[in-house]
């Protein structure tokens, strides 16, 4: 065992320590996490505007601080932008993370020197986590490769910007450094198309250990490794031991990745977002990530199915309940309030307190009314992939509310498919089968004549690249929407069709 390996592992067991003693007070920690925001909060704008001074309870929170999303809070975001200090947090925060996704262009989300330790000590406890569990830190002396935006940043009013995973290049620890790829220069190529081919040639030769990233992006990695070398990625990189990603849910990717490795190697789970550092795996032998409590960070939830009622029920971790779809509401300490983060999550466990991420508030599909979400979908296609064999590299799902004269209104179904399916007529049914069992009212619907069943329509090889580089979307931390109450997605795919 090589000296940072052991230091890796005596490292480990200190924060798994410090890990467990929060855990075993969940509900203790986060009312200290809540007093901490609102103390510091109190000199602010926001605070001021919203009588921080007289909250004293989470009930007094919930009737000063309404719910909001980027839309409703970018009016102090703009005032932070314009140079002005005190606004959400006091002072000025260090950077902005920059992304896409509003009805108005990108966003700037607000990071402050507590909240980028947080995200940076929770991203490192995270490999921590497993080196604790599994007693495996080989990896450690092997090369890593975390697949980023561009660390370059530009600058506002004295506060630098840029992707999140851009500025989390800046606090890669030193003792990672040497074993780090790509270089700076590759890292700062735009286009990710080029990109990744410069990333292919730095690495081939190198003894891959641990590979991050969005799995549809090292998916495009993996696809020109194996095109370049002939190899699968397991046996180019005999090294290659663990695979840490997030973004999306990896079970459409599963088959398809197992497939270009070639072997079995642990993954990790993370749940970050340029607001906050929120979960991560913490069993290889368990589904769900640990929901992180002690990281800056007040968590609300709110039923999903009550989320657009005029007063929803805003629940603290003390009131959740197992197997019930959430929308995540946080306050953090980058100056976010009551904010709407737009995931869905579910708990599996509540000792210790573990989620998964069972979709978007706005990503479903309730043009009929059925309430389909994006856990359900992600289940049914898994399902047909195992039972007939095929291999699915994207997909999209949409309502077609306007079909052929004389048929009924159905949902469709776009996936790029990597092998087909055995039998295609088996791989409907059985999608169109988990569908009916798992949500009740899609049952009712098809049952009523309302809808009928779902349509495949097979995509072109590389079409959901070639779509997302038409919109100027290809790279990064960009990722195709996989449901959709409109039909925005779908009909930009259809250039890329197979007719």
């Amino acid at each position: 065992m090589s000296l940072k390996a052991f230091a890796a592992k005596i490292f480990a067991n200190r924060i798994a320590k410090k890990t467990e003693k929060w855990v075993n007070q969940p509900v203790k920690t986060q009312q200290k996490v809540f007093n901490n925001l609102i103390t510091q909060g109190k000199g602010t704008l926001f605070g001021k505007d919203h009588q921080f001074a007289t909250i004293t309870s989470h009930q007094d929170f919930v009737e000063r601080v309404p719910i909001r999303d980027y839309e409703e809070l970018k009016g102090y975001v703009q005032q932070i932008i314009d140079g002005k200090e005190d606004v959400l947090w006091p002072g000025k925060p260090i950077y902005f993370a920059k992304t896409s996704g509003t009805t108005s262009g990108a966003k700037y989300i607000p990071i402050t020197k507590p909240s980028i330790k947080n995200q940076v000590e929770a991203s490192r406890n995270a490999i921590l986590n497993y080196i604790h569990e599994t007693g495996n830190a080989d990896f450690v002396d092997g090369r890593m490769i975390f697949l980023q935006g561009s660390p370059e940043l530009e600058e506002k009013n004295g506060i630098k910007l840029g992707r999140l995973s851009g500025i989390s290049a800046h606090y890669v620890p030193n003792y990672l450094q040497k074993n780090r790829l790509p270089s700076w220069e590759t890292n700062c190529i735009e286009d990710w198309e080029t990109k990744v081919d410069k990333i292919v040639e730095e690495t081939e030769k190198e003894k891959m250990s641990v590979i991050a990233g969005i799995p549809s992006w090292v998916q495009m990695y993996f696809e020109k490794l194996n095109s370049k070398t002939g190899k699968k990625v397991g046996e180019l990189f005999k090294e290659f031991q663990l695979f840490i990603y997030g973004g999306v849910n990896y079970e459409p990717y599963r088959a398809k990745f197992e497939n270009l490795i070639g072997r079995k190697v642990d993954s990790i789970e993370l749940f970050p977002a340029s607001e906050g550092f929120f979960a991560y795996q913490n069993s290889q032998k368990e589904k769900g990530m640990l929901l992180l409590l002690d990281a800056g960070i007040f968590y609300e939830f709110v039923k999903a199915d009550e989320f657009f009622d005029e007063n929803p029920k805003r629940l603290t971790i003390a009131d959740v309940e197992l197997e019930v779809d959430y929308a995540m509401v946080i306050s953090t300490d980058a100056g976010l309030w009551g904010y709407n983060l737009g995931d869905t999550v579910r708990f599996i466990s509540k000792n210790p307190y573990k989620i998964m991420v069972s979709g978007r508030i706005k990503h479903f599909i309730s043009a009929f009314g059925e309430h389909v979400i994006a856990k359900e979908v992600e289940e049914a296609l898994r399902l047909a992939v195992e039972g007939t064999d095929a291999l699915v590299n994207e997909f999209t799902v949409a309502p077609q509310t306007d079909p052929e004269e004389g048929q009924l209104p159905y949902h469709e179904w776009l996936i790029e498919f990597e092998r087909e399916p055995s039998d295609a007529k088996k791989f409907i049914e059985i999608i169109e089968e988990s569908m009916k069992h798992q949500n009740s009212y899609y049952f009712d619907l098809i049952d009523g004549n309302i809808l009928q069943p779902l349509k495949i329509s097979s995509i072109k090889p590389n079409g959901f690249q070639d779509y997302m580089k038409s919109i100027g979307k290809l790279g990064g931390q960009n990722k195709v929407q996989r449901l959709a109450n409109d039909r925005k997605v779908a009909d930009g795919l259809q250039p890329f069709k197979i007719s």
